[in-house]
């Protein structure tokens, strides 16, 4: 999740109190009439409408598997789809005075009787007495499952990441492991799909076999344990959840540098399986 750290920093909604706040169970509505506006265009082909709802300036940023595009390319994606009805769950929604932040899978059946999934990511900016888009990330019929919601602790706030690290490094040795050390935060929507992806038959397997996870939280606002991110080199700029494998020893490996695994929510099952292999511990 690059893009959306930035963004999400930028709205101010980011904190441990916000999201734990708003983030209720999925739902099929939403009090955001801007929403309810924006699914009405798309619904009834309001090609004028819908672009009315978009940022001009500054202009809305739209990402799609790590691409940028304008909001011209997101208008035509879904009005290109003709739909004829959308089943809308929402995943997690933050609504304050001037911003909001909603995350929500929809299952479009097409104007060719396609059904499609989707998973959205909107921002939304109050820009006078008018609400937009400032931001998109959108992921099409995505491969690994999307998470309902985001309660799940995968980084409590009371870890001592430097104990778990050390209690870690023991059991690997002991094992003839690795350590898999997985950066990120509870905010982090991709954060929640790498750790449903781990929790498949044909990764878990791999993971148990072969490594020692330590989840280390960078806090709300990207700062925490920044010495761990430092020693094992997390590009926090490209994104999270970002992956560092050491030795048992706890001497680095391989740290990602290019935010391989930051959109995480459009990322193949074969893609995860090949990063695990390539680095698990060499046989006996």
């Amino acid at each position: 999740m690059n893009r959306s750290i930035i963004i999400v920093l930028v709205l101010g909604i980011a904190t441990a109190s916000g999201w734990s706040q708003a983030s209720a169970s999925p739902s099929s509505k939403t009090d955001f009439a801007p929403f309810e506006q924006w699914m009405a265009a798309v619904l009834t082909g309001d090609a004028a409408t819908l672009k009315a709802l978009y940022s001009v300036d500054p202009p809305a940023q739209v990402q799609v598997k790590l691409a940028m595009f304008a909001a011209d390319a997101d208008i035509s994606f879904w009005l290109g789809l003709k739909p004829r009805s959308m089943n809308v769950e929402f995943i997690r929604q933050v609504i304050r005075p001037d911003k909001a932040s909603l995350i929500f899978r929809a299952n479009v059946v097409t104007g060719s009787s396609r059904t499609i999934s989707i998973t959205d990511d909107q921002y939304w900016q109050k820009q006078g007495e008018q609400w937009r888009l400032l931001a998109v990330e959108r992921t099409d019929d995505p491969q690994l499952k999307q998470p309902s919601d985001m309660k799940k602790d995968i980084y409590p706030a009371n870890a001592d990441a430097h104990a778990e690290i050390k209690e870690a490094e023991e059991k690997a040795s002991a094992a003839h492991k690795r350590l898999l050390l997985v950066f990120g935060a509870n905010w982090c929507f991709d954060c929640h799909v790498l750790d449903l992806a781990f929790q498949r038959p044909d990764l878990a397997s791999v993971l148990a076999a072969n490594y020692e996870v330590v989840h280390i939280d960078i806090g709300p606002d990207g700062h925490k344990n920044a010495d761990l991110v430092q020693e094992y080199q997390i590009p926090l700029d490209k994104g999270v959840p970002a992956l560092a494998v050491a030795a048992g020893d706890g001497k680095l490996i391989v740290s990602q540098k290019n935010g391989e695994f930051e959109d995480a929510r459009g990322l193949t099952p074969d893609a995860l399986r090949e990063f695990l292999n390539k680095w698990k511990p060499p046989a006996s």
